[in-house]
């Protein structure tokens, strides 16, 4: 039987998430890749075990992740029956709603049809009466945002959601539907922007329309879906996500002006005592986010990136000498 370390909550930093009174921790586990039916069980509640010894309170989902879709929420209800259920008030569970789940003219985007239907199969999934924080995973052109947003009112109106977000909408759509859902009275807790040092879109508008509108921020793809890591110091190593066809990371990415700029990043991070990934992840952690995503293939690699919160500061000619470097280096965003 598991039983949580009592030593979880000594090291990991929480922060506020926006004006809200939940605090969310630095790094959260984001369920998006190494869930589906193609890993074992086992490695996947290794994982979540480690996770939440570390202190790593919130796992974040969506409908669709997998593979096949849907497969990560019923893995993770079944290690929350095995193992998390009788620490469900210590933990945060958010799931996402928005790409194709179903077939037919119900089975994505965000109408409040397709919204809740997604919700009340995601509970069923996990076996959970409610999560925690429920998303808008992308907008929707051809639906009103007054809809969307009534749907996630709807939810937590219901008790099958304590708090609403949304994720990958730009600086505008979010500081309106920021107004529709304070009109409603069920304020915007957070957006899930991907932001990293070779995306920074979010820096374009979105960050300061969080500040403004009270919101936090906790962003997906932190390492650039790898390539902040020590994978990619020697070009495209085989077995690796660039390898191997990824419609997120493409071997014509990794040039030779790539691979100078991400050793030069490394000889940075190693001074500073840290690898590549865990100064990526200090990184995007140094000033108005409130969570860093990050995934895991094991429990040993989860632990590495919480370590990135035992040096989170920069001095300033740190991130002088990181722009530099970027400034070399291609753009993902």
């Amino acid at each position: 039987m598991y039983i949580a370390d009592d030593g979880r909550y000594e090291s990991m930093p929480y922060r506020r998430t926006g004006r809200s009174g939940l605090r969310l921790p630095a790094i959260s586990l984001g369920l998006w890749h190494n869930f589906g039916t193609d890993r074992p069980l086992e490695r996947q509640q290794a994982i979540v075990r480690r996770a939440f010894d570390l202190g790593v309170t919130h796992f974040d989902l969506a409908n669709n992740y997998g593979p096949p879709p849907g497969a990560a929420e019923t893995a993770f209800g079944r290690i929350v029956h095995q193992d998390l259920r009788p620490y469900r008030d210590e933990f945060l569970v958010s799931t996402k709603a928005g790409h194709l789940m179903w077939p037919g003219p119900y089975g994505e985007w965000g109408s409040r049809k397709s919204l809740l239907a997604s919700l009340d199969q995601s509970l069923g999934r996990m076996g959970l009466e409610y999560v925690d924080i429920f998303y808008s995973h992308r907008p929707d052109p051809d639906t009103p945002l007054e809809e969307t947003m009534g749907a996630l009112h709807q939810a937590v109106r219901q008790g099958k959601a304590l708090y609403a977000g949304i994720s990958n909408y730009s600086p505008e759509q979010t500081r309106e539907a920021a107004r529709i859902l304070r009109e409603l009275g069920t304020p915007l807790l957070i957006h899930q922007p991907r932001y990293s040092m070779l995306d920074r879109g979010p820096e374009q508008g979105l960050l300061e329309a969080l500040t403004d509108i009270g919101a936090g921020s906790i962003v997906f793809s932190p390492l650039a879906q790898g390539l902040l890591s020590s994978r990619y110091l020697d070009g495209v190593p085989e077995g690796s996500r660039a390898a191997g066809g990824s419609p997120f990371l493409s071997s014509e990415q990794i040039t030779a002006e790539t691979v100078t700029m991400l050793r030069g990043l490394n000889e940075l991070a190693r001074e500073r005592g840290q690898s590549l990934a865990q100064m990526a992840l200090a990184w995007v952690l140094r000033d108005s986010v409130t969570s860093a995503l990050v995934g895991a293939s094991s429990p040993e690699q989860l632990a590495d990136s919480v370590a990135a919160t035992e040096r989170l500061g920069f001095a300033d000619d740190e991130l002088a000498r990181i722009e530099d470097l970027l400034a070399q280096g291609p753009s993902l965003g």
